[in-house]
């Protein structure tokens, strides 16, 4: 992976805004390894704001409000975001399916194998997981997570292929999708397309309409390559409808317009 620079995270800022232009903001995540700092000027929920959050809802304040901010196992107040991004040990009752069974499977059997397809991080890999709208990031993200509708996701999707072609895989399952946004991004080292969960849609307010898309670090200078490509080659946002066609219009409208086009013919009579 080429040197980050803040150059080239304000570089891949300016391209998101001019070729996507997300109605809010792209956002940069880290993790934070245990002994590490954090970044300056970051916001504690617990500590700093009076409450505990999910990951999904610090997406939220970061994109909708533009606060950077930290988020430990005491800021933390989702079980699921707790086991998987191993900030606690990982429990018999979720291994086995029981925290899943009865809402999105019908058995805890079915539940076990929800929950084993989540990607994960080992215990304690990280202490926190840090998070800020891109255009006021001060750290070197892992992941940008940009939240748009689908019509700017598949955009992103475009670019993300120019160079290589073929097509980007990825996989839903309606729930945790904050470990799809980070942990399968980081994992796997490629782009996500991120179907928000029903976590995100309740606690963090996500719209009907928004999807997401995350790009890891290592693809920034990609994807601002193939977002440049492809807008060249005419793929754009917004969408660009063709209007150059003559319209079809009721039978009387016709009539009226053969009557005008009859009346602009005596009139220009001499």
């Amino acid at each position: 992976m080429e040197t980050l620079t803040a150059l080239s995270v304000a570089d891949f800022a300016a391209a998101i805004d001019k070729h996507i232009r997300p109605a809010s903001f792209p956002i940069a995540v880290t993790m934070v390894r245990p002994g590490e700092p954090l970044p300056p000027k970051v916001r504690r929920p617990a500590a700093d704001l009076g409450f505990q959050t999910a990951i999904c809802q610090g997406f939220a304040l970061a994109r909708r409000y533009g606060w950077p901010i930290a988020i430990g196992v005491d800021d933390l107040s989702c079980p699921l975001a707790k086991a998987v991004f191993g900030f606690t040990p990982r429990v018999d009752f979720f291994e086995e399916g029981h925290a899943c069974a009865g809402m999105y499977t019908a058995t805890p059997a079915a539940g076990a194998m929800t929950e084993a397809a989540v990607d994960k991080f080992p215990y304690r890999q990280y202490d926190y997981i840090v998070l800020a709208p891109l255009h006021r990031c001060d750290f070197v993200p892992d992941v940008v997570l940009i939240y748009g509708t689908s019509a700017q996701v598949m955009r992103l999707v475009t670019a993300a292929l120019w160079k290589t072609g073929g097509r980007l895989e990825t996989s839903f399952s309606g729930r945790i999708d904050c470990a799809d946004a980070v942990i399968t991004t980081i994992q796997k080292g490629k782009p996500n397309v991120i179907l928000p969960c029903y976590g995100d849609r309740v606690f963090a307010q996500t719209e009907e309409h928004e999807m997401a898309f995350s790009v890891p670090v290592s693809w920034m200078a990609d994807i601002i390559e193939g977002l440049e490509g492809t807008h060249k080659g005419g793929i754009r946002y917004p969408i660009p409808n063709f209007l150059r066609y003559t319209a079809q219009y009721p039978p009387h409208y016709n009539t009226l317009n053969e009557k005008l086009d009859q009346a602009r013919a005596e009139q220009s009579e001499p």
